[in-house]
């Protein structure tokens, strides 16, 4: 079943939905990504993923969602898109949106690492009717995914896009079945702040492991920033963390490389009372 569609996304995990989509023989009728955003030292301008790979795959780009109007578009696809469509796009075409939880749990920005700090045993990737809510809208599809014991966000994420990909490819190449209506008390996950990253060490070590393998925990050493890259659940001799059961195996120091934890500990010398902090 061939489609005429308009897909919706901006960052990386966006991209392998685009391109099935387009290895599947549906017609992209156009892409809408964010504008491009300057970037590095020379504050080039750079192109979000979604539109590198548009542009790559010889795809209609735009920035602006009302340009979708009037294209006679069948079904938007979202996916990571990163903004509200507005009413009067939705009122012509209808949509649908890939999203990396088991809704209602996880609405918003961020479900991948708000359910990975959460502790959840597992997640999932709903394919649902796009609405005027923050993904409010009933349900077509679920696939459930367990969150293994040690996986990182990184490798959840990828995990969910090629499950949500593959779920995606399969529900548009036959006609949409009836969508069900999200049961349940929602909860919300908002965009992760940097605040939220630093290690608070009186917190249980499951707890600070977590946040390790969300990507970007960072604690002080002597005043300075050190980056948490991988750590791993035992004891270890000599260990900087105020509070045991945590072996720290790559760190950064502020301005340096990552390293081996043995390294940076063996360069610091710290005294018997020295903790991160």
């Amino acid at each position: 079943m061939r489609r005429r569609l308009a897909y919706f996304g901006t960052p990386a995990m966006a991209v392998p939905p685009l391109q099935a989509l387009v290895a599947a023989g549906h017609d992209i009728a156009l892409v809408v990504t964010r504008a491009d955003k300057r970037r590095g030292r020379g504050s080039e301008l750079s192109p979000s993923p979604v539109k590198a790979a548009a542009l790559e795959l010889g795809l209609p780009v735009s920035h602006d969602v009302d340009d979708v109007l009037g294209l006679g578009v069948e079904l938007g696809v979202v996916v990571a898109f990163g903004q509200l469509i507005r009413p009067h796009v939705l009122a012509e075409v209808p949509m649908v949106n890939l999203h990396f939880s088991l809704l209602p749990r996880w609405r918003g920005a961020a479900p991948v690492e708000r359910a990975l700090l959460a502790g959840d045993q597992e997640t999932g990737v709903c394919l649902m009717r796009l609405e005027e809510g923050l993904d409010t809208g009933p349900v077509l599809d679920t696939v459930r995914v367990p969150i293994g014991p040690r996986v990182t966000a990184n490798e959840l994420r990828a995990q969910l896009v090629q499950v949500g990909t593959e779920q995606l490819v399969r529900a548009l190449a036959a006609p949409l079945g009836a969508a069900v209506p999200q049961d349940g008390e929602p909860t919300y996950a908002a965009k992760i702040q940097p605040a939220e990253l630093r290690i608070d060490w009186s917190r249980p070590i499951e707890e600070i492991d977590r946040l390790v393998r969300l990507g970007g925990a960072w604690t002080t050493f002597r005043g300075k920033r050190v980056k948490v890259h991988v750590a791993e659940l035992g004891e270890a001799p000599e260990q900087l963390p105020p509070t045991p059961g945590l072996r720290l195996v790559t760190v950064q120091p502020e301005g340096k490389a990552p390293m081996p934890f043995t390294d940076f500990a063996r360069g610091a010398r710290p005294q018997p009372d020295e903790h991160f902090e």
